[in-house]
């Protein structure tokens, strides 16, 4: 018989095809999968065997992208065209963060193991100066680096997503292209919550003539749910880009609509910029935790690190006594964050600009030295959590934290031969600076706000920056994106996940590695469980999800010295685990998060 936790991952696929538009196909394959572990005819367990993949799955924040992927799949694309056909059909139906403006990170793992990752992080335009957001009194202007052109890097999507196709894809560009093409010509029906996010920002997008022809109604009234978008000028920039590649985005048309549209609102990318943009294939990071082999992303991204190092501290400790989601468990991990977000705002930023520690500050003799302090019962004083200095590392200064913005979308794909990938990509807030190109239908980030734009002072959220991440030319600003993949001890595929929501990206894909990995929950109970999260600043408060928290919790947190505050539904894990059955197959098992509109979809091959 299949688990408990099973059972609730088909409750919550069925709830979500039920709610999503009314999609039956959904609904009559999950009611099968449940049919089928019932009868026996697979099984659900888990237990050592040879490594037969007979599906590919996606899992995406939006059904429209999870469609297009599994469409791919079963007309035999490997998981990098499935992935490449997501993101260009999320900058499509997921305009608040799935873009052709932004950038990303994507992990990925082959069948026979290897694993490599690809940085498609944005840049800073090459006229960017270290004070470009202060006044000449010094003082730091927030909405400067987070509304307008000005606010932009120079986008890295459009070159990750191409550059991911010409490596590992099958099927041909245009055919990974179309459906979003499609999708923008022919429109979408809104969702509810796509309705009520395009009102709430209308005001947002006001300053600006050309988001505000994007997405407000022409006669002024409200979007509903179930109106068609249709995004004309968005289709004739992805028909570009299908037609002529890289040059169709980083030349050309695009690249001239988007310079004349910095040049008219003050912002920086020049031509120069676009066509130096280069996406970057650097080698993860790689630790192992209870036997299990944990592969994430390196600098820029701050993931990975700050991944090794939260497992790290709470590996010499019994999670499964402590008990899921306990006051003990919580008040353990969350000083463990305290510490790791403490190092990732001191030594984390670009490695082409600064001189950063990663092996250093993943060593397990460091990460269990700044766990020395720990107290099981009361958290640690707030003055002497800061940032440690690795053995045989100079010493530096000063901390930096710099809040992102939690509007990021995370994608998870595993094909037919095992090929997984797993790719966070974003436009920092929701609908990125609020600007959009005029002709080409798409949003600008606002990812410089990821700098520090002044060391030392507040940013808008109050936290302070350092000399590490300060804007320079060219650089790559710091990320919280956390592409994750997780190896079994028999060194198969276990887990593939990820997830937006800025800094609380990283706890988030911490505690559902930890739901799956120590306590055997399935995977989609492990991504509908409640979060917490510390950031080390502010000094003692704790967020975690109240409504869904025991109010004995609460107290019990309390007792410890925590301020504990409400988390907000920012985050939104989209994963799949891998579990291996007796006759050599393995099965995929979706983590969808409730918290959002993501979907998930599997398909077999044409037989």
């Amino acid at each position: 018989m299949p688990s408990p936790a099973l059972f609730v991952s088909f409750w919550f696929q069925l709830r979500n095809a039920l709610r999503l538009e009314g999609r039956w196909s959904h609904v009559l394959m999950w009611a099968a999968m449940l049919i089928g572990c019932l009868g026996g005819a697979t099984s659900c367990a888990a237990q050592p065997a040879p490594v037969v993949f007979t599906e590919g799955m996606v899992v995406s924040g939006h059904p429209l992208g999870t469609d297009v992927g599994a469409d791919v799949l079963r007309a035999g694309g490997s998981a990098a065209d499935a992935a490449v056909a997501v993101g260009f059909a999320l900058a499509v139906v997921l305009p608040r963060a799935g873009n052709l403006g932004g950038g990303g990170f994507a992990l990925l793992r082959a069948p026979d193991g290897a694993v490599s990752s690809l940085d498609f992080r944005e840049v800073a335009p090459q006229a960017a100066t270290a004070d470009l957001y202060l006044d000449t009194d010094g003082v730091y202007i927030t909405e400067l680096s987070k509304v307008g052109h000005l606010a932009a890097g120079v986008p890295g999507s459009v070159a990750g997503l191409l550059e991911l196709h010409l490596r590992h894809g099958r099927l041909p560009l245009a055919t990974l292209i179309q459906p979003a093409i499609e999708l923008a010509a022919g429109g979408f029906a809104l969702s509810r919550r796509q309705a009520r996010r395009f009102n709430l920002y209308s005001e947002a997008f006001a300053p600006d003539s050309a988001a505000t022809a994007y997405f407000t109604k022409r006669d002024g009234t409200p979007w509903t749910e179930g109106d068609l978008f249709v995004q004309r000028d968005l289709a004739e920039t992805l028909t570009r880009i299908r037609d002529e590649g890289r040059a169709g985005f980083y030349a050309g048309r695009t690249a001239d609509l988007i310079v004349a549209s910095m040049e008219r609102h003050g912002g920086l990318i020049t031509h120069g910029d676009l066509k130096a943009y280069a996406p970057v294939w650097r080698p993860p990071v790689r630790f192992t935790y209870r036997g299990h082999d944990v592969i994430s992303m390196a600098p820029p991204s701050s993931g990975g690190v700050a991944l090794a190092q939260l497992f790290g501290s709470v590996e010499p400790f019994n999670l499964r006594q402590m008990g899921w989601l306990s006051p003990s468990m919580i008040h353990l991990c969350s000083e463990a964050m305290r510490r790791a977000y403490a190092d990732r705002a001191t030594w984390l930023a670009d490695p082409a600009f600064a001189d950063v520690p990663t092996k250093a500050l993943m060593r397990r003799r460091y990460i269990r030295g700044r766990m020395a302090s720990f107290q099981p019962d009361a958290i640690t004083p707030s003055e002497t959590i800061v940032h440690g200095t690795p053995a045989g590392v100079a010493p530096i200064q000063q901390s930096a934290l710099v809040e992102e913005s939690p509007e990021t979308t995370h994608y998870s794909v595993v094909d037919a031969d095992g090929f997984a990938i797993s790719l966070t990509t974003t436009i920092n807030d929701s609908f990125g600076a609020k600007v959009a190109v005029a002709g080409t239908g798409f949003l600008l980030n606002d990812e410089m706000d990821d700098f520090a734009a002044k060391p030392g002072v507040p940013n808008f959220y109050g936290l302070v920056g350092a000399e590490a991440n300060r804007i320079e030319p060219g650089k790559r600003m710091l990320s919280s994106m956390t592409p994750t993949i997780i190896e079994d001890p028999e060194g198969r595929l276990r887990l593939v996940l990820g997830s937006p929501g800025g800094s609380r990206i990283i706890t988030a894909v911490f505690e559902t590695a930890l739901g799956v990995l120590d306590f055997g929950m399935d995977v989609q109970a492990a991504v509908a469980a409640p979060r917490f999260h510390h950031q080390w600043r502010p000094d003692d408060t704790l967020l975690l999800e109240l409504d869904r928290t025991p109010a004995s919790t609460v107290s019990a947190l309390e007792a410890k010295g925590w301020s504990v505050r409400e988390f907000g539904s920012y985050t939104a894990v989209h994963a799949i685990e891998i579990r291996y059955a007796d006759n050599g197959t393995a099965r995929m098992i979706p983590g969808v998060d409730p918290r959002r509109e993501g979907t998930s979809r599997m398909e077999r091959p044409e037989e």
